[in-house]
């Protein structure tokens, strides 16, 4: 079995303490959170985290049964492998101090459909959304400048199945 990422979608009750609660889940058997966004849904009472972690199958498993037992944990559904639709944020500020150092960064800026949210003497603020994959890349190609800060929200992912509410399991 390979270890890879899955993109959990995790339907929880919009109380205090549930993101303890699920965060304690996985560090307390040992599994690593590589994203976590939690959001309040259309409804007011319903809360929606997209975990991203590592591991087998067995491992996600695991995961799924321990997040299931949780008595605020509605649903869980494993997008990975399925087709879904996932966005990621990044604000990076990079060192460009010639004019063609900027040129180059625009230019890169450009190429994967960013903008530039800030110039501030030598340095560049700039703001791109996709995919995890293209923000990877992104981040590779951008640090040949002298990356500054750079913030990334993580992962948020629905599913593009229309047939059910995203491809919601229900406990």
């Amino acid at each position: 079995m390979s270890i890879r990422k899955h993109t959990l979608s995790v339907l929880v009750e919009n109380k205090f303490g549930v993101l303890a609660r699920v965060a304690g889940l996985f560090s307390g058997r040992g599994y690593n959170i590589c994203s976590l966004t939690v959001n309040a849904t259309h409804d007011a009472d319903v809360s929606k985290m997209t975990v991203v972690t590592e591991g087998d199958d067995a491992i996600l498993e695991q995961i799924s049964k321990q997040l299931k037992k949780l008595v605020e944990v509605m649903s869980v559904t494993d997008l990975t492998g399925s087709n879904f639709i996932e966005r990621e944020l990044v604000l990076v500020k990079v060192k460009a101090e010639t004019h063609a150092e900027r040129a180059e960064v625009i230019q890169l800026v450009e190429l994967f459909h960013g903008s530039i949210v800030i110039v501030n003497g030598r340095e560049l603020g700039i703001e791109m959304q996709g995919d995890a994959d293209r923000i990877e890349n992104f981040i590779s190609l951008i640090g040949k400048f002298e990356i500054i800060e750079i913030a990334r929200s993580g992962r948020v992912a629905i599913s593009r199945d229309f047939g059910s509410i995203a491809g919601i399991t229900l406990k």
